[in-house]
């Protein structure tokens, strides 16, 4: 009994010795950042860096692997720019903090190539040219947004060759960041191709066509976000409004505390708004089919005497009702309801049925009118629209109708002109609210000192809108940027485009499009006072309607055209 006693114990304690070997051994486990993984596009022509985490004094062993593809097509060593092939193996041993890194020499273009580090195989590498791009909504815009412009041109395009990896939307007020939020490299394919950026889309298509070179997308960009956000605090030391702005935030119970109250006040704000709508409580909805609107005054939906007490505008929510006649031999068919763009937030109804809801004011409104829904005859769109404060309105110029598909010409049925209107529920102003990701310093942190080991060609910049109120100082925050970025990549002659703002606001708005000149001419300022920083014209591809206009294929290509040449140039 005593000697079973003495071997259970010998086997307990072998297994928890094996069971902390196994720990230590999955904690020596080589760790890669988001960005080195499989699909990645590598930068041509220069030295590039693989770099990751281990425990300290681990070796690390970096290789180019023979072999064939999932598609049983053969894989190649890259070959280095002087001639001849990769060597086969690079090793570095982690310092004392876990950190390693291996520099690669210039590899020509080419690929797709296998690479291992220690136990971890990185699948479909290309060797090109790796764009970082950069800046708020005129970067982050999608493809999906620009296709009533160019859908055909993208429902017939993919290419392996261009890769793209989003970089999440993070920030952090506390100290440069090494890594990301996971994330990974997809392919131009009709998988993935909506979830690009447009611009960037756009540019490495016309790159790709012009060169053959495989291209890499970097797309670190956040709509709204001010050039502050994007600068270190180093960069922004001649800034110092700007630093002591961002120490505010540096405590993240006060944070937090902050989003606590702001979703109170939303909650109470919202409740009143539900609460206070007749719309919804009455007997019969506002939006049942069969509501009898013929009280409801008659408004033309352009026009700006609805919405307002006569001076003010009113907040809160305000319904809007249009008959419309189907034909009968359309009668049963799905449809698309276009209701261009609606100033703030809208949900909408066809014949008492719900068929979507958007909410803030820039997206397209494109909704499915599922298939048996339309009737020949009369129907009814009605739209509950919400205002945050401001002035409620249909954005003009923009499309209005039904769009039912046919086999020769789609049939379209207009929703321009007039409306029933009544008022909801008034409301004051809806709370504001606090955006973090605004504030200087947090989004370098988060978004851009995690890619410093990553080599890029060049960086594509469109950024403004959000500092077109402090102009004045533009020229000297985007100077300050750039210097600040090429510290943090090692390379003094990184290539910025910088893409000018396109023209925006009605003619009518003197005071407004004249502070949008005055600053693309501080972007022409910048440009003018860094080397290596080119001016992109955008001002011409403007619609005055809207702050985010879709011919991002001319504007891509224009961005295209000027990098290939200034790479012609040096050659």
């Amino acid at each position: 009994m005593h000697k079973n006693k003495v071997y259970i114990k010998f086997r307990l304690g072998v297994a928890v010795l094996l069971c902390l070997c196994s720990a230590s051994m999955a904690e020596a486990k080589v760790k890669l950042p988001a960005l080195i993984s499989d699909g990645m596009v590598l930068q041509r022509e220069q030295t590039v860096k693989v770099w990751g985490t281990a425990d300290a004094g681990e070796t690390v062993t970096v290789r180019f692997l023979k072999g064939k593809s999932a598609d049983n097509v053969k894989i190649a060593l890259p070959s280095i720019t002087k001639g001849g092939k990769l060597k086969d193996t690079f090793t570095a041993t982690a310092d004392n903090s876990g950190k390693w890194s291996i520099t690669l020499p210039p590899m020509k273009a080419g690929g797709p190539y296998l690479m291992s580090v220690n136990d971890i195989e990185i699948k479909d590498i290309l060797i090109g040219d790796v764009w970082l791009c950069s800046g708020q909504s005129n970067m982050e815009l999608p493809v999906s947004r620009v296709t009533d412009m160019f859908a055909e041109e993208i429902a017939s395009y993919n290419n392996d060759k261009i890769r793209h990896i989003i970089i999440p939307k993070v920030y952090n007020f506390h100290a440069p960041q090494e890594d990301t939020p996971q994330t990974s490299w997809k392919a131009l394919n009709q998988q993935n191709v909506m979830q690009f950026s447009a611009l960037a889309y756009f540019f490495a298509k016309a790159s790709y066509e012009k060169n053959g070179i495989p291209v890499g997308l970097v797309n670190s960009s956040w709509g709204g976000t001010p050039v502050e956000a994007w600068i270190s605090e180093e960069g922004l030391k001649e800034f110092p409004l700007y630093i002591n702005d961002k120490r505010q935030y540096e405590d993240d119970a006060f944070c937090a505390h902050i989003k606590k109250v702001e979703s109170e006040n939303f909650s109470r704000w919202n409740r009143s708004l539900y609460l206070g709508d007749a719309g919804l409580h009455e007997s019969t909805p506002w939006y049942a089919a069969d509501y009898d609107d013929s009280h409801w005054k008659t408004i033309d939906m352009f026009s700006a005497d609805w919405g307002n007490n006569g001076l003010n505008p009113i907040g809160g929510s305000h319904w809007l009702r249009k008959n419309v006649d189907i034909p009968q031999n359309y009668s049963g068919k799905e449809a698309i309801l276009r209701l261009g763009c609606i100033v703030d937030a809208d949900s909408v109804y066809v014949n008492g049925q719900f068929v979507g809801t958007t909410g803030y004011q820039y997206p397209p409104r494109i909704y499915k009118i599922p298939a048996g829904l339309l009737k020949a005859g009369k129907n009814n769109v009605t739209v509950r629209l919400i205002s945050n404060g401001g002035q409620p309105s249909f954005v003009p110029e923009k499309p209005y109708k039904i769009i039912i598909p046919s086999e020769g010409q789609n049939e379209e049925i207009s929703l321009e002109g007039t409306w029933k209107y009544r008022l909801g529920a008034p409301m004051p102003n809806a709370p504001s609210m606090m955006f973090f990701c605004y504030k200087p310093v947090c989004l370098y942190n988060a978004m851009i000192a995690p890619l410093k080991n990553y080599t890029f060609n060049g960086v594509i910049w469109y950024q403004g809108e959000s500092n077109v109120s402090r102009r004045n100082e533009y020229a000297s925050l985007l100077t300050a940027m750039i210097a600040d970025w090429r510290r943090t990549f090692n390379r003094q002659d990184l290539p910025f485009y910088i893409v000018e703002l396109a023209d925006f606001l009605s003619k009518d708005d003197i005071d407004g499009r004249k502070a949008w000149a005055e600053m693309r001419q501080e972007q022409a300022k910048a440009a003018e006072q860094n080397t290596h920083a080119t001016l992109i014209k955008n001002s011409d591809l403007g619609e005055w309607n809207d702050i985010h206009p879709l011919n991002k294929k001319t504007l891509g290509e224009r961005v295209a055209d000027a990098a290939l040449k200034q790479t012609d140039d040096k050659k």
